[in-house]
């Protein structure tokens, strides 16, 4: 590639570029200049790649190859004996001080993210969002790549690292060339406040997201009965809230959250760790008379499941090493690279389409592969020195082919991606949430995590899947004068709205609101604006169906 300034998509954005010595313009196309340095990992050990023609580095038998993939730069590499770990492109550039940054997080957030100044060696996982005041540069993956990638801003540089570990592990690809991912850019054009530059290069990221037929909305248990459900509750809970429903074109859901498989022997009564979800235990028996009843009530039957729970008397060559985090003799993991492992994952998807569920929220994958959340990942996506079954594969690619066997078993069924990785969910899967837990307990929680998540995240609503803010937690515990504020937020951003409401914190003035709000979710809308995020964590004020909105969220 040509070592030339960024050229401006538009007339405006010509002079004073935030970054233009990162990228250049070809036809109408934003590409990455060529780096100016490649590094490559093995082990714990750097060493630096050496240009080896117009766009190839080598070292040894390591090879990175650069080139356009159309509105893209593609990054192959080749590692025949060397365990690779990771491979890092440098650019160089003085980072000005009026510039904050934006990045994302590796699947949910955790009520941190913000406009912020860069600081060295911060991980921005996915892509970086860098804005002056005047214009916002953009720097990303496309979703669906095959390496876990970061970017990182330096006072002198920008950094893109393509991690290539298989567990814990350097991956083995021998013979075969990794399309390792594809760097995407673009700047803000005239007109475009960064909102809107985020959104608009969240559709460059993800081309061809899977996204739901209508809007999703409805309710989930979780925030009231905390995996102490049944069918019983399921039914009353879906009758009393069905009754506030106006929108038959669009039925909402009625997901039934934790609680509903087989337990295990070790954890009676854990409906987070089931011995068995392809079975129901005493408390719900027929799961598709429990879907026909759900649907004879009026809404649409959705269920929680947990893909990679092991039994607890299964062979342990199905299982993934123990490690810190992944170590407790009555949690088993099976491991997602065994083949036999992936058909029971797709047969027990199967099986909740036969009893007639509409909609799946699957749920811990990322713990479970890694033994982290996502706010432990700060150092290494997981425990050094282990690995799979199979070691010729990278993480990311172990991943994918999770995510793509449960929606190719889902057939028509929504599938709703919990705890999953955000880059490669997107394109797979219809419905994602966007962030950690809210509350049915503690306001100060729905706080920190909902409208953080909402206030950050909702550029990626319906650019990579419907973003799923998580629930209203509408309990007695909880100040109704803040669940009526966040369920407004849900219900008027056009994303999904699932309320978890205890029956008897409904009275009158919250059963005639959810009605309202029910009906507003059921409709196409806007997509939410948060207005006030360059300068607050948990935006209070949004543009909401065109008009301004402000929000007490203290």
């Amino acid at each position: 590639m040509q070592r030339r300034h960024f050229i401006g998509l538009s007339a405006t954005v010509a002079a004073g570029l935030v970054f233009s010595r990162f990228a250049h313009a070809s036809g109408d196309k934003a590409l990455m200049n060529s780096p100016d340095e490649v590094w490559g990992q093995a082990g714990a050990e750097w060493f630096r790649l050496k240009p080896s023609g117009s766009s190839l580095y080598a070292y040894q038998d390591v090879e990175v190859d650069l080139h356009l993939n159309g509105n893209a730069t593609g990054v192959y590499i080749q590692s025949p004996t060397t365990a690779l770990t990771a491979i890092c492109l440098k650019w160089k550039h003085h980072t000005g001080t009026a510039v904050k940054s934006l990045g994302d997080h590796w699947e949910r957030t955790y009520g941190d993210m913000a406009w912020k100044t860069p600081a060295p060696a911060t991980k921005n996982p996915w892509y970086v969002l860098l804005h002056d005041d005047k214009q916002t540069a953009c720097f990303g993956i496309k979703t669906g790549c095959n390496t876990i990638c970061w970017w990182t801003v330096n006072p002198d540089s920008l950094e893109l690292t393509l991690d290539t570990h298989s567990g814990g592990s350097g991956v083995q690809l021998g013979s075969r060339k990794l399309h390792a991912a594809d760097i995407i850019t673009t700047i803000s054009t005239a007109g475009e406040n960064p909102f809107k530059t985020a959104r608009r290069f969240c559709s460059l990221m993800c081309e061809k997201p899977r996204l739901p037929k209508q809007p999703v909305y409805g309710i989930n248990d979780w925030y009231f009965a905390y995996g102490n459900n049944s069918s019983r509750l399921i039914k009353e809970t879906t009758a009393l809230m069905a009754e506030l429903v106006t929108d038959t074109h669009n039925r909402p859901f009625s997901v039934i959250d934790a609680g509903w498989a087989k337990y295990s022997p070790y954890l009676p009564g854990d409906g987070g760790w089931a011995d068995d979800f392809s079975q129901p235990n005493e408390k719900f028996k027929d799961m598709h008379l429990m879907a026909e009843d759900i649907l004879k009530l009026g809404m649409r039957p959705g269920l929680w499941t947990r893909p990679l729970c092991a039994k607890y008397n299964d062979n342990p060559n199905l299982l993934a090493p123990k490690i810190k985090g992944r170590d407790d003799p009555k949690n088993p993991v099976l491991d997602p690279t065994i083949p036999e492992n992936i058909e029971r994952v797709k047969r027990n998807i199967s099986f909740y389409k036969q009893w007639g569920f509409e909609m799946v929220k699957h749920d811990y994958s990322t713990y479970d592969i890694t033994g982290r959340w996502g706010f432990q990942m700060n150092d290494s996506i997981t425990q050094p020195g282990w690995s799979f079954n199979d070691k010729s594969k990278t993480t990311a690619e172990i991943i994918s082919q999770l995510y793509k066997a449960i929606q190719e078993s889902a057939g028509d069924m929504y599938i709703i991606g919990c705890n999953t990785v955000s880059h490669l969910a997107a394109g797979v899967f219809e419905l994602n949430r966007i962030g950690d837990d809210t509350s049915g307990k503690e306001w100060a929680r729905t706080r920190k995590i909902g409208v953080n998540t909402m206030g950050f995240r909702t550029p990626q609503h319906n650019t990579f899947y419907a973003a799923d803010g998580d629930c209203v937690g509408l309990t007695t515990e909880v100040p109704w004068e803040k669940n009526k504020q966040w369920m407004q937020l849900l219900a008027e951003s056009g994303a999904p709205l699932f309320i978890s409401a205890q029956p008897n914190a409904l009275g009158a003035e919250q059963k005639a609101f959810i009605k309202l709000c029910f009906a507003n979710a059921a409709r196409v809308q806007p997509v939410g604006e948060p207005l006030d995020w360059l300068t607050n964590p948990f935006p209070a004020r949004w543009k909401l169906n065109n008009r301004g909105v402000d929000f007490d969220w203290s």
